[in-house]
């Protein structure tokens, strides 16, 4: 990346992060609560389908802790392991310039702050490949590009996912502030497009269906 793109990059980053910020904590409190209900019904409308269909479904979900700031899904990732028996997995940072390793997660885990801080569990077992990906998201277009903190783990991760040939599904999880429409944005060459994303305010870019 030429110094001209990662400045415009950093000041973009900055920006939707101020933006986001500046939301009201009853609005982000509301639009968690909208974005993990939207979830867990496509989620148990797509299973539904495939079930019916006698097709595989999705049981496998990569899944992040959120940050302060980001849309809250802790909640949701209990509800999906009690009530609906998936498997939970969290990204795990264990080198730089390196993929994230997905170790599973379970609501009885040990957890332990790893890189940036990260909520990560404390093992070194490694999960079995998603079928889902749910990606955190700070700006993102509705073609499904995305704009992440800076650091490159998901593009790699996503990439390295699709070079193994797995068949898996990448949803970004957004606030609807990160909308790039508006800005004159252009996707780098390394950049995973999305297979949808989903926010506060409804789907920015549906998921096709699986």
């Amino acid at each position: 990346m030429n110094q001209n793109v990662e400045h415009n990059a950093s000041t973009l980053r900055k920006r939707l992060l101020e933006k986001r910020s500046q939301q009201e904590r009853m609005d982000t409190n509301r639009g968690g609560l909208l974005i993990r209900g939207r979830l867990f019904t496509w989620l148990a409308t797509t299973r539904t389908r495939l079930k019916q269909a006698g097709k595989p479904f999705p049981n496998k979900i990569a899944a992040f802790w959120s940050l302060d700031g980001e849309p809250e899904l802790q909640s949701l990732l209990y509800q999906l392991v009690d009530e609906e028996g998936i498997e939970i997995s969290l990204p795990c940072v264990v080198a730089p310039d390196s993929p994230l390793v997905f170790r599973p997660w379970h609501p009885d885990s040990n957890m332990n702050a790893g890189k940036y801080n990260i909520q990560e569990p404390d093992t070194t077992e490694v999960a079995d490949l998603p079928d889902i990906v749910l990606v955190p998201t700070l700006g993102f277009t509705r073609q499904g590009d995305r704009v992440g903190y800076g650091k490159g783990y998901y593009d790699r991760t996503l990439a390295q996912l699709k070079a193994q040939n797995h068949p898996f599904t990448a949803i970004g999880v957004a606030w609807a502030v990160g909308d790039l429409s508006a800005e004159n944005y252009q996707p780098q060459p390394h950049d995973f497009q999305l297979d949808g994303i989903l926010t506060d305010k409804g789907w920015a870019k549906a998921v096709p269906a699986l």
